[in-house]
């Protein structure tokens, strides 16, 4: 029993009806009622992780996010997160959150992570990081592929909030279970041409209006292509550099 937890669900789901959001929901039989899991899920908007959570409450469990540390440094979310047992990400030093995920998933866990790290612009999957690989790997467990459509409407990077009531679509698909395997690149890469696999069937019975801002250049929209964010990425982090070596 986690009264906590609950309780935040309860008032998702209330803020969710409250916004007219529709979902779609397949493949969640693929979620294992016990035992630990890697839940890799794809980052397209800032309320993506509170969708991935709705396929796991059909056996009645939760899954521990890996967070970046500065949400648990914030006096309201701080606290809310650590009630939630999600896991803190000091980018600066990542072995503490590492290690303490994979104690969680040896636990019996689902951890959440987000393999492209940040945001895609694009709402393309972006090049992955190995370390929803190694943990699999290290702990034993198997990683589920989660893929979520419609999320970057809500609210994603350089656009404006849309959290009144707009009557969204939101599709999430939930995919087999991966049994971990070496090396963590070829696993990284089973992963990514996985999940990519998945978000293309999943848009196919999404109507893409041309030019929105929402939809990938691959689909006739007004998002930036990889390579377009790629670069807008790269030129954002050196411009927090420069100013981090300012102070």
């Amino acid at each position: 029993m986690e009264p906590v937890y609950r309780t935040i669900i309860g008032v998702a789901r209330v803020v969710f009806a409250a916004e007219g959001l529709k979902f779609t929901v397949k493949g969640d039989e693929h979620i294992p009622a016990t035992g630990g899991a890697v839940i890799a899920v794809n980052h397209t908007g800032y309320m993506d992780f509170t969708y991935a959570g709705l396929p796991v409450r059909t056996v009645k469990r939760y899954i521990r996010f890996m967070a970046k540390k500065e949400v648990f440094d914030n006096k309201i979310s701080g606290p809310i997160m650590r009630a939630l047992r999600h896991i803190p990400v000091d980018r600066a030093a990542g072995a503490e959150s590492y290690r303490a995920a994979v104690d969680d998933l040896r636990g019996g866990e689902l951890v959440g992570v987000y393999p492209e790290a940040t945001i895609s612009r694009s709402f393309e999957l972006k090049e992955f990081k190995s370390g929803a690989a190694r943990m699999a790997i290290e702990a034993g467990v198997p990683i589920i592929p989660i893929v979520i459509w419609g999320a970057q409407r809500v609210w994603t990077k350089g656009h404006p909030k849309r959290l009144g009531r707009t009557n969204t679509p939101i599709s999430i698909a939930v995919g087999e279970p991966i049994q971990p395997f070496e090396p963590a690149s070829e696993l990284t890469t089973k992963l990514h041409a996985t999940m990519e696999s998945m978000l293309h069937e999943l848009q196919q019975g999404y109507e893409h209006p041309a030019g929105a801002y929402w939809v990938p250049a691959r689909l006739g929209g007004g998002a930036p292509t990889l390579e377009e964010a790629n670069r807008m990425d790269a030129e954002e982090a050196e411009a927090k550099a420069a100013r981090r070596a300012q102070r």
